[in-house]
């Protein structure tokens, strides 16, 4: 029986498993196995509603056994190590459990095609002092730990008898992630105010979101860029355009015009790459940011075998720029895999990936949600904010849960949510 192993449980690789799943697993056409170092998955664009308790990945976060239980593959928890292409096998790390004691063995499992979906981590470029003293917002456990860190900071500030003493924060990184958290995180003041936190309000936030560039939201057009800025400083953001930040201390951040940023929590938002462990790996072709170049079909340059998807991919459009890191890409990367490794089990041609921009939208919390939608009627883009912009905005995610689950169990899903605003506390409060 072939054997497929899909590793990465982000957004694409996620989606390609349970669509394979579907259609081989279940009918004992092939043995589909996902990989993930983590138990259970969360769409990664909402990790800063995590990160202020917006979202509770207890509740929210889903169980890649139970999924794979009900959708016809199996699940391995395991980090990749070492792929060899000889062998037709991958390699994946031992695991210690919360005390550093082993728990499981190191592991080799074979592939007759080999799909990598491993997403991409925060790139600091090398800037002295950031991995010690900032947080990277690129996984549930550094979302958490940022939320951990801010509960501690506002129980700090209550106690506090000083009045000129203020939470300060700083986000490095003026991209979707970065302007997402700064608005989430006035909307979590107001909210936790009512918890019992003491003299909690947004003028005790002083937060400020640092951008090396001449403006925020590089990616979308200057228009909605502009409408974003005057929306955050509106809020009480400090917002610091061509600014570069060249180290981290335990007080701040260090621009290179030698201005110290005062702050006790920090972000590091400001760029990604594909985890250092994927730079040649195998003997395959990457990029400066370690992403594995791959041909149009998503297979690599060196192996017909090893499909790519997602943001470890690098993957050039027919303008020659390579493939933005989004949502949306991987889930089109996933379509195109998923048909590609068909058409490949059959012995049919493949086809290439054409990348489809539908724009770009960014949530400022429950103050505005403003973006762009390209293709529509007028077959050009069209500005968005509002209502119309944020009903879009939420309609994505619900698009991925409709991909993993379909549409019943996400029209449930949709009710429990509505539910639960009546029985849960607006923000996750431990």
């Amino acid at each position: 029986m072939t054997k497929i192993i899909v590793v990465g449980g982000g957004a694409g690789g996620l989606e390609l498993a349970t669509k394979l799943g579907r259609k081989l697993g279940r009918k004992g056409k092939a043995e589909v196995t996902l990989v993930d170092r983590n138990r259970t998955h969360l769409w990664k664009p909402l990790l800063h509603e995590v990160a202020t308790g917006a979202m509770d990945p207890g509740i929210d976060g889903l169980s890649y056994r139970s999924h794979a239980h009900n959708h016809g593959f199996s699940f391995q928890m395991g980090s990749l190590t070492h792929i060899d292409r000889d062998a037709n096998t991958i390699t994946l790390a031992p695991m210690l459990d919360d005390n550093g004691k082993p728990m499981l063995s190191e592991r080799t499992l074979p592939y007759d095609i080999l799909v990598l979906a491993i997403g991409s981590v925060s790139n600091d470029f090398g800037t002295q002092g950031v991995r010690d003293h900032c947080i990277f917002l690129d996984s549930p456990q550094q979302a958490e730990r940022f939320h951990n860190e801010l509960m501690n900071r506002f129980l700090q500030y209550g106690e506090s008898e000083s009045t000129d003493d203020k939470v300060s924060i700083a986000i490095v990184g003026a991209g979707a992630t970065g302007v997402e958290l700064s608005a989430e995180l006035y909307n979590a003041v107001e909210h936790l105010g009512a918890y019992g936190f003491k003299k909690l309000s947004p003028e005790c936030l002083r937060l400020t979101l640092v951008e090396a560039g001449p403006r925020i939201l590089p990616a979308l057009p200057e228009r909605i860029s502009g409408m974003a800025h005057k929306e955050l400083r509106e809020l009480g953001v400090d917002v610091r355009t061509n600014t570069m930040v060249v180290e981290a201390t335990p007080d701040g951040l260090k621009t290179r015009d030698g201005e110290l940023i005062p702050a006790t929590l920090m972000v590091w938002a400001a760029g990604i790459k594909a985890p250092d462990f994927m730079k040649d790996i195998a003997g395959l072709e990457t990029n400066r940011i370690n992403q594995l170049t791959v041909k149009p079909t998503l297979q690599t340059s060196r192996d017909d075998r090893i499909f790519v998807i997602g943001d470890c991919a690098h993957c050039l459009q027919e303008n020659g720029k390579p493939v933005p890191p989004r949502a949306q890409s991987a889930h089109q990367m996933a379509s195109l895999a998923y048909d590609n490794i068909l058409a490949r089990l059959d012995n049919k041609p493949l086809k290439p990936y054409v990348y489809k921009d539908h724009g770009s939208l960014v949530s400022l919390s429950r103050y505005s949600t403003v973006g762009s939608l390209m293709g529509n009627l007028m077959r050009g883009s069209m500005m968005v904010e509002g209502r119309i912009a944020r009903t879009v905005y939420v309609s994505l995610y619900r698009m991925h849960q409709v991909a993993l689950h379909g549409y019943t169990r996400t029209g449930l899903m949709m009710l429990v949510g509505r539910i639960n605003r009546f029985l849960r506390p607006r923000l996750k409060l431990h």
